[in-house]
């Protein structure tokens, strides 16, 4: 990808790695629109990144994705990246089944509204001949994080979509990557108190590095999320699961 002209719709970036990379893309000479929910942070990023557009939209709600669609396309015709980043993430204890509604809302966010965002501007992109489609799972799509079950699901969910989305696409020009975070020192679950995060700076410098190369990598992964993502194929799958599992004490149990 082109990170010094392209035009990319970074949908659910206004804050953490989304914002970052928008940032980045922008000071390396794109033309970014920051999509997101909530009206007045995106007026906040506005008015603090005056290279920076940006466009409501609510991936949950269909209308709301077409409705911004319309919108950008029609300002930005030439759109040729879409970023899907809108991502939620909450603990879950199985054990009680009001969990249900986080995971139905952990699914409706992150891969249903991945879905729709890739089904909204597919045909743009296909029209053009060309452009680029990053869609963003986790290293817990590879080892799950069993505090996070649905998140995790969801993150699996996105790579398998992802991969099957780069094979359908395939010969037409448009370029399918898969953004690998490791955990990373932002405001989902408190990550940016936890001294083994990786520090949000540079995870976006690795990252966009990682995504200028020609062409796109088909998956973006740091080398800090290396061994997570590989972990089934060098053998290290259950000491990090076992690892991951300590986390569920903050429940009241060890699974």
């Amino acid at each position: 990808m082109d990170i010094t002209n392209s035009t990319v719709f970074m949908v659910g970036g206004t804050s953490g790695l989304g914002l970052g990379i928008a940032q980045r893309l922008a000071g390396a000479g794109s033309t970014v629109i920051v999509g997101g929910r909530r009206a007045d942070l995106l007026k906040s990023i506005a008015d603090e990144n005056p290279g920076i557009g940006t466009a409501e939209i609510d991936v949950t709600d269909g209308d709301s994705v077409a409705r911004a669609r319309d919108a950008v396309l029609e300002q930005y015709p030439g759109l040729s990246a879409v970023v899907t980043m809108s991502g939620i993430m909450h603990a879950e204890d199985l054990r009680d089944a009001t969990h249900f509604d986080i995971a139905r809302a952990t699914v409706e966010t992150n891969l249903l509204g991945t879905i729709r965002v890739v089904d909204a501007f597919t045909p743009h992109l296909l029209a053009r001949g060309a452009g680029t489609i990053v869609t963003v799972s986790s290293g817990i799509a590879f080892v799950p994080f069993p505090l996070t079950p649905a998140y995790g699901a969801t993150k699996a969910g996105i790579h398998s979509y992802t991969e099957s989305l780069r094979a359908q696409l395939a010969g037409t020009g448009v370029e399918v990557a898969e953004l690998v975070p490791p955990l990373v020192a932002t405001t989902l679950m408190g990550s940016q108190d936890n001294p083994s995060a990786m520090p949000v700076r540079d995870f976006v410098e690795e990252s966009v590095e990682l995504m200028a190369r020609q062409p796109t990598p088909r998956e973006i992964t740091v080398g800090r999320v290396l061994r997570q993502r590989n972990a089934v194929v060098t053998g290290d799958y259950d000491e990090i699961l076992q690892q991951f599992t300590g986390a569920l004490a903050t429940l009241g149990h060890q699974g």
